[in-house]
């Protein structure tokens, strides 16, 4: 068995459902695939590539991404994308991770659907209420 030289750096970023496993290689001109299409087929709007390609952006760093993403809805996927993609910046680049850090880009965010209670008609939704 021959142990390849691992070239590429990977984390994980997570948002909501969404999982993204991120590698990250040095590269001339920064370039993103997601699930095997370019980022900017990927995701439907064009705030949400912003979104994913935010941490090269204020870095001024260039590399090529490979994203697997699943869980979530686009939006989700994206600042999946971009928590995995600070993750590896800040593990090649030590120095930008406070950077990265002021930005948010490293925080998860923990905000989910909360779940439906029994007796409510949603999470906190009750049903509505007669005096008569």
């Amino acid at each position: 068995m021959s142990a390849k030289a691992q070239t590429y750096t990977e984390a994980v970023g997570r948002r909501k459902t969404a999982t993204a496993r991120v590698r990250i290689e040095a590269a001339k001109s920064a370039s993103m695939t997601v699930n095997g299409m370019t980022a900017e087929e990927y995701f439907p709007l064009q705030a949400m590539v912003k979104t994913a390609y935010a941490p090269m952006q204020v870095l001024g760093s260039t590399y090529a991404v490979s994203a697997k993403v699943r869980g979530g809805g686009h939006k989700a996927q994206a600042e999946a994308v971009r928590m995995g993609l600070s993750r590896a910046i800040s593990e090649i680049v030590p120095e930008q991770r406070k950077d990265l850090k002021v930005l948010g880009y490293l925080k998860r965010d923990p905000r989910a659907k909360e779940r439906k209670k029994f007796g409510l008609k949603a999470a906190r939704r009750a049903p509505q209420w007669s005096k008569r």
